[in-house]
């Protein structure tokens, strides 16, 4: 606390010019903005380059049959293998998803942490309500307005259809959108209304 005071004090004594030089330093590096291809050229250095998806399925019925025998059986490596990579989302799905572009124009950056964070939460809810157990999978809706976007299309939301263990028939929607590029399958991420 006396830091903390001391610290307030001291800002407080210097001159007014160097108060308001140092706030306008500081306000052109908060304002300054960092053009698409260079933060995407960033975003990649981490990442392989790749050309295609890899994992998956070859089917959007066979992806989903997979997440239900994922999550009735716990298989969280299979999770893995259905979802988008860091290096997929790099190099095949951010540059042409409309979030990336005017008027949005989300960096990669926080547009990857949105979309994993996201997921992450949604599949450990997944897992957490039924996680090992039977789902009572009866089927699955899409809404048939699929989105092109470059090579990709994007369909989704989903709903699945799944019989409770009193009887009643229920929806809800269980993961997130779903991706196809190339005749391959994989979900963009496990977010969902549970």
């Amino acid at each position: 606390m006396v830091a903390l005071t001391l610290a307030a004090g001291a800002t407080g004594c210097k001159p007014a010019r160097q108060t308001a030089a140092a706030a306008q330093q500081t306000a052109a590096v908060v304002d300054s903005v960092v053009p698409r291809e260079v933060a995407l050229a960033a975003f990649r250095e981490c990442c392989a380059r790749v050309d295609s998806l890899s994992g998956g399925e070859r089917s959007r019925d066979a992806l989903v049959r997979e997440f239900v025998r994922a999550l009735e059986t716990d298989d969280t490596a299979a999770f893995r293998r259905m979802l988008l990579t860091r290096s997929e989302f790099a190099w095949l799905y951010y540059h042409t998803n409309p979030q990336s572009l005017p008027p949005y124009n989300l960096s990669p950056s926080l547009m990857w942490f949105l979309l994993e964070g996201n997921g992450a939460k949604g599949l450990g809810r997944l897992l957490d309500e039924y996680g090992g157990k039977s789902l009572g999978y009866l089927g699955y809706t899409c809404d048939e307005q699929a989105s092109a976007q470059g090579e990709n299309t994007i369909t989704g939301p989903c709903s699945v259809r799944r019989v409770e263990p009193d009887g009643d028939t229920v929806e809800a929607r269980l993961f997130g959108l779903l991706l196809e590029r190339g005749g391959r399958w994989k979900f963009i991420n496990y977010s969902n209304k549970l």
